[in-house]
């Protein structure tokens, strides 16, 4: 399971020209499910995102979690992330899980961080979405479990 997190001051995603999912600062988390994923590991994971420290304490350093600076989250399905890209000039997929697995682990991954005092906006899963953000630094993370 991958998270690829960056810090934003500002996210958003639309369908269909719709806003469904808009954060301020805080975290944006583009969720990819592989195959052999589970619950263990996106419980890991969700400790992972939630425990990272990406925002900046009062010395500069960055020591902080987005959970400790009251940030929020918006954790968008991503099945591009698992790809294999090894070789050739185009991506194979053969690496993610099949959609149903992986809207299942997505659905769980959001929820588990729903748990926490933290407000979580999500894209829709399997839907042509548009991204737009302001990455804060740039900072961005790829994590992966």
């Amino acid at each position: 399971m991958i998270a690829l997190i960056q810090r934003v001051s500002e996210a958003c995603v639309k369908v269909d020209g719709n806003s469904v999912g808009e954060i301020g600062h805080g975290l944006l988390v583009l969720l990819g499910v592989e195959k052999g994923d589970d619950e263990a590991k996106a419980n890991r994971l969700v400790e992972r995102v939630l425990g990272y420290r990406v925002f900046e304490d009062a010395d500069g350093k960055m020591n902080l979690n987005v959970q400790q600076v009251n940030g929020s989250l918006l954790v968008v399905s991503q099945f591009t992330l698992p790809a294999d890209t090894k070789k050739g000039t185009r991506p194979g997929f053969s690496k993610g899980a099949a959609p149903e697995d992986a809207q299942r682990l997505y659905n769980y991954f959001s929820d588990k961080c729903t748990d926490k005092p933290i407000t979580i906006e999500r894209g829709r899963f399997g839907e042509d979405m548009k991204v737009s953000l302001t990455n804060d630094g740039p900072v961005t993370f790829w994590l992966q479990v």
